[in-house]
């Protein structure tokens, strides 16, 4: 079953978007939940990708099961021991967080480890082991809330995570600087974006580049009157401003995986897992492959594997490391 609670949150109270501080959250409960009240269950953070929600996780669409079908089918095999699934609700003006504490965003890191983990061990028979996965952004929230918070989660998933900055991030930049000059800038960009009727691809570009932007270099000092954000590129002229990238790299995994604090944290999991397409269209495969040799050098042990396919329609993915981490968790309960 899935409930549907109502969390009213502190750490994002008063964010600079004035987007809401109530949150819908999903929680799945296992079958047999309620039939033994003397049985707890780890539990699995699901991170939607960018411009998702825990809800539409639970969407099925032509070609994608719900997330709470597939964790079913995958308990109901036996190949999945069964866990609580907590599905947050990490929509913002910018489409998403990055799930980083950011004041151009809103604390949405702390939100997650902070409130949510707590709020969940409290109201539900949790034992208090918790795993992350999340695809794309989610991906890389589930990496940087594992290393950012060392202790919170015993095991983590990435499929197709941010990483690699330099390649992932500029793709679509064209697209994003035209999309925006459009309306006149970015801030008119995000007031014009949720009143369309119909979203563009330039227009899911800019919003990304935006948010991303806001998460990474935000700015709300007296150079911020337009937009709460460094911008890596001059969306008048269309030069890009290099330093600006090169500040991004102190939230990128493969850069973040020559830091000893960070080796440590991630060195102590009990499953680190990371995947990627193979011919992933924003090189997150490439990005994949550089953490991975890292991970390797550094002797942190890790699956790393890569799949025929690109990012989008990659749900399936779950299918792998949903059972991967229910395994881990179980297993650091005896």
């Amino acid at each position: 079953s899935v409930l549907t609670l109502d969390h009213a949150s502190e750490r994002l109270r008063g964010n600079p978007w004035k987007d809401p501080f109530h949150r819908d959250l999903r929680v799945y409960l296992p079958p047999g939940y309620d039939l033994d009240e003397s049985r707890a269950w780890p539990v699995i953070l699901v991170l939607a990708p960018y411009a998702g929600t825990g809800e539409s996780l639970l969407a099925r669409t032509l070609t994608e099961v719900s997330l709470a079908a597939r964790i079913d089918r995958l308990i109901h095999a036996e190949d999945c021991p069964p866990f609580i699934a907590v599905l947050p609700d990490v929509m913002s003006s910018l489409g998403g967080s990055q799930f980083v504490d950011s004041p151009g965003i809103g604390n949405y890191a702390s939100w997650l480890v902070e409130e949510i983990v707590p709020f969940v061990d409290r109201h539900f028979r949790t034992t208090g082991r918790w795993g992350v996965v999340g695809r794309s952004s989610g991906g890389f929230g589930a990496l940087h809330l594992a290393a950012s918070f060392p202790g919170t989660f015993r095991a983590v998933a990435s499929h197709s995570g941010d990483m690699g900055f330099e390649s992932c991030y500029l793709s679509d930049l064209h697209a994003a600087v035209a999309a925006v000059n459009e309306v006149g800038g970015p801030r008119a960009f995000v007031e014009a974006f949720w009143s369309r009727q119909r979203v563009r691809p330039a227009d899911f570009a800019a919003l990304a580049l935006l948010c991303v932007s806001a998460a990474y270099t935000p700015d709300i000092g007296p150079s911020a009157d337009d937009f709460p954000a460094r911008l890596p590129v001059d969306f008048e002229t269309g030069a890009l401003d290099f330093e600006v990238l090169r500040s991004w790299r102190r939230f990128d995994p493969v850069a973040r995986a020559d830091d000893p604090a960070v080796r440590e944290a991630w060195a102590a999991l009990d499953l680190l897992f990371i995947d990627a397409g193979d011919h992933d269209e924003y090189l997150l495969h490439l990005g994949a492959r550089r953490l991975s040799r890292k991970l390797e050098e550094a002797g942190i042990a890790h699956i790393h594997e890569e799949y025929p396919g690109g990012h989008r329609g990659t749900s399936f993915r779950y299918d792998r490391s949903l059972p991967l981490l229910a395994r881990a968790l179980e297993a650091g309960d005896r």
